[in-house]
């Protein structure tokens, strides 16, 4: 058997989209600690000896981390009895791994592997780390330890995503995420523009065809950022300069939310007249519909290049929160199936709604601002709570607390420009003569 190591706003119309936003936002929070947490989850009764048995492999680095930790904390908490059984070498061990496993319904992946009250953690990190001596000191307390997620996939079988908190983060990130200012420009003026060809044939082709290789470049994006946080490892100064990348997005958004000077983000007013005359191209109906698709190929491409400023803080925040929790491959590509499927949500409904009624509405420039400064808020909450406060997103509750408090700082900023937009709109103060007022 072989085991491998391992804006500003001035009128109602424009507070609207984001109360929708935060309404579907606040109801997810809701299912997520209702449905996502442990329905009557039974306390154990408090107990004098934890029994950890680790799987380990002589000469992997992640294995000697794990032991190293295990020792440190055997040292810390009286009670925790650690096993060890070594696996590479040792035939009977290797026996042992398999059979403990076929018990918890699972089967050997690779080392390090730690069993404890029927939880299975694979790989080494430093959350991981946490998970297990929170565990730990729950059952010496007779507390209900938070239980690692699996998921039932057809063909597959049971599939570990992490914890919880980790598939809660998912949704949340990438539902934000997905009301993207760029992406949703591009695609509000490429459907009205391909609507007027009076084509739902057209429509459609173009449409599914752009979100398709939007959504595979934006993986493909995603799973390198994954794949070289993955490989560089573990370590603090690692998680504080994604921390920084992301924090300067964030900056940068909220700039553009309250001027357009300066360092930007988003597409360039220089690159809008050649993406209007592509888009033109493909509503043009003198165009064959296999030309129109090929075209549609190249401007989906482009596009995604333009907009990789615009789009790159928050899955860089996700990928390597992904990275830190060290989840098992299939348990990770199903994270990211969840994260481009909630993604894709919102610009799902604005091409459906287009295909169905043939009418479509350009996104207005105060709509994005808003977008601008909700996410620029949540990649800055995020980046801080990652570097400062990491045990925070290790739970339900704190997830959704993080999310809710950068909600919470856009209703007030929205809220508070509204005021000074309605004070300023009201007419010239008291005392002040009109010359005052036009200067």
């Amino acid at each position: 058997m072989a085991l491998v190591p391992r804006r500003h706003l001035t009128d109602d119309q424009g507070m609207r989209p984001i109360g929708r936003v935060l309404v579907i936002a606040a109801a997810l929070a809701l299912w997520l600690m209702a449905d996502v947490a442990p329905a009557g989850a039974a306390p154990h009764d408090p107990v004098t000896d934890v029994e950890l048995v680790v799987f380990h492999g002589d000469g992997c680095p992640h294995c000697a981390r794990m032991l190293d930790f295990l020792d440190e904390l055997a040292d810390r908490v009286d009670g925790l009895v650690v096993i060890e059984h070594e696996v590479w070498h040792d035939p009977a061990n290797q026996q042992t791994f398999i059979d403990m496993l076929a018990d918890l319904g699972q089967e050997p992946r690779s080392v390090p592997t730690v069993v404890l009250d029927d939880q299975v953690y694979v790989g080494f990190s430093e959350s991981m780390a946490r998970r297990i001596e929170q565990t730990v000191t729950s059952l010496l307390a007779g507390e209900a330890p938070e239980s690692i997620s699996e998921v039932d996939v057809p063909l597959v079988g049971s599939v570990d995503v992490g914890s919880r908190s980790m598939v809660g983060a998912t949704v949340l990130i990438a539902f934000v995420d997905g009301f993207n200012p760029c992406s949703l420009w591009v695609l509000s003026m490429l459907m009205a523009l391909v609507v007027h060809s009076g084509s739902r044939t057209r429509v459609l082709a173009v449409g599914s065809l752009f979100l398709l290789v939007t959504s595979l470049l934006y993986g493909l994006y995603m799973l390198g950022a994954y794949s070289t946080l993955s490989m560089v490892g573990r370590s603090g100064w690692i998680r504080a300069v994604v921390a920084i990348v992301a924090g300067v997005f964030g900056v940068l958004h909220l700039k553009e939310h309250w001027t357009a000077r300066g360092p930007s983000v988003t597409i360039t007013a220089s690159a809008k007249p050649g993406l209007f005359r592509r888009m033109r191209r493909l509503a043009d109906t003198n165009h064959s519909l296999p030309a129109t698709l090929g075209g549609t190929v190249v401007l989906a491409t482009g596009v995604s290049l333009l907009e990789t400023p615009c789009t790159a803080g928050l899955p860089l925040l996700w990928t390597d929160l992904l990275a830190e929790r060290g989840v098992p491959a299939t348990g990770a590509a199903l994270l990211f199936a969840l994260y481009l499927g909630v993604f894709l949500l919102d610009e799902l409904a604005v091409f459906g709604i287009v295909v169905v009624t043939m009418r479509a509405t350009k996104m207005q420039e105060q709509h994005g601002k808003v977008l601008q400064l909700a996410g620029g808020v949540l990649m800055l909450t995020l980046a801080v709570t990652m570097v400062a406060f990491p045990h925070v997103m290790e739970s339900v509750t704190g997830m959704v607390s993080v999310f809710g408090a950068a909600a919470a700082v856009c209703a007030v900023t929205i809220l508070a420009e509204r005021y000074w937009d309605r004070r300023h709109a009201s007419g010239t103060p008291r005392g002040r003569g009109p010359a005052r007022q036009a200067s």
